[in-house]
């Protein structure tokens, strides 16, 4: 894309301070800041409550107020865990949200905060996601143990909305530079359960798919709990030229891949984005 950006340590600014933030603010001026950081670590989360909520809830809350205050643009990601895969159908951005673990309860806790604070705020929901430079996700394990001739276990009953990160980067910040708020849901296509998402990898790479096991998901023995059911739906053409900015809560989403958008002349952007993409689950 071409923009001008500071990518961020731990150790260059803490999301949890609000003197770090500031600080950072003041050194990098940024017209927008992405928040990627997070704590990713689904099942240890159950055990580690205050960390996950300190880091996932209160850390973007923090940011969203600094940028509301400094009057600049904030992004962050949420997640599919929001909900408990009951609804029996996709999800869609105004469907409650009931999250059935920690994880999911400090992403939801996240939205709430961060929407209740006024500014230009951008939620993005995502999931399953993967890519060419993160070695810890399901595709790249996936195409890993198929690669020895290993046989893959994989959810068969379990809906998703697989991601790919290019993609969702790039719409992220078409939305971000078209001045869009509130939720907004984005995936790289139609949902899939695990196993049938683990089967379309190993075609897509030549390899043989016959040796993922589509498997029932209470054989996992998972210690948070996962939603059945948590395909996200679309409720705007991927060809949309606008950018839903009415309300905080927006009820529209798209899928991630090509798409045309109005954009309005804007400076070039120069993106404060902390740490790195989150590990898939």
């Amino acid at each position: 894309r071409g923009l001008p950006y500071c990518l961020t340590t731990r150790d260059e600014i803490d999301i949890c301070d609000e003197r770090s933030i500031r600080a950072a603010i003041a050194r990098y001026q940024p017209w927008a800041i992405i928040n990627a950081a997070g704590f990713v670590r689904v099942a240890d989360a159950e055990h580690d409550k205050d960390a996950c909520l300190t880091t996932n809830a209160a850390g973007p809350a923090l940011l969203a107020r600094a940028c509301a205050e400094a009057g600049i643009p904030f992004v962050t990601f949420s997640s599919d865990l929001v909900v408990d895969g009951t609804l029996g159908r996709a999800y869609c951005e105004q469907d409650e949200v009931r999250p059935a673990g920690v994880y999911g309860l400090s992403k939801a806790q996240a939205e709430e905060n961060v929407l209740g604070l006024g500014g230009q705020a951008l939620v993005i929901r995502t999931s399953a996601f993967f890519g060419p430079w993160d070695k810890y996700n399901f595709a790249w394990n996936t195409l890993s143990a198929l690669a020895r001739g290993e046989p893959v276990r994989a959810c068969r009953n379990s809906a998703v909305s697989p991601t790919y990160v290019p993609d969702l980067c790039h719409a992220t910040l078409d939305l971000l530079i078209d001045g869009a708020d509130g939720i907004w849901h984005l995936s790289s296509g139609a949902a899939m359960s695990w196993a049938d998402f683990a089967r379309a990898v190993a075609r897509a790479c030549g390899l043989d798919a016959s040796l993922v096991d589509g498997v029932p998901h209470r054989d996992f023995g998972w210690a948070a709990a996962r939603p059945a059911q948590a395909a996200r739906a679309r409720l705007a053409a991927a060809q949309a030229t606008t950018a839903s900015t009415s309300g905080r809560r927006s009820t529209r989403s798209t899928s991630t891949g090509p798409a045309r958008r109005t954009r309005r002349p804007v400076p070039r952007p120069r993106l404060a984005a902390q740490a790195a993409w989150p590990a898939a689950r």
